[in-house]
């Protein structure tokens, strides 16, 4: 499993554990976030599981991702979908903060 540190938006901490191949967003929705609204259900159409991955560099953005991201007044360096994160053991350790609602 692998194991993050999830920051709500109120900058409670809350370790969560996912399986490997899981997107990142389906792990924080099935942790209970309810922050994270992931209205398009994963499909990289709406920008609602924006996310900040400590650590990230974006090197892994898609063109639709760049998009939508740059469409956000929150957008920083280490700005990501949560649903075009699909964790691999390497994810193990990191910690994601749920970015602001715009």
């Amino acid at each position: 499993m692998i194991t993050l540190t999830v920051v709500d938006r109120q900058g409670a901490s809350t370790p969560i554990s996912a399986a490997p191949g899981t997107t990142l967003m389906e792990a924080i929705r099935d942790h209970g976030f309810d922050q994270l609204l992931a209205l398009c259900g994963g499909c990289c159409s709406c920008a609602t599981c924006h996310v900040y991955v400590d650590g990230d560099d974006q090197s892994g953005l898609s063109e639709d991702e760049n998009d939508l991201l740059d469409s956000s007044s929150h957008r920083t360096a280490t700005s990501r979908l949560s649903c075009q994160v699909t964790l691999t053991e390497g994810h193990s350790g990191l910690t994601v903060r749920i970015a602001p609602e715009e």
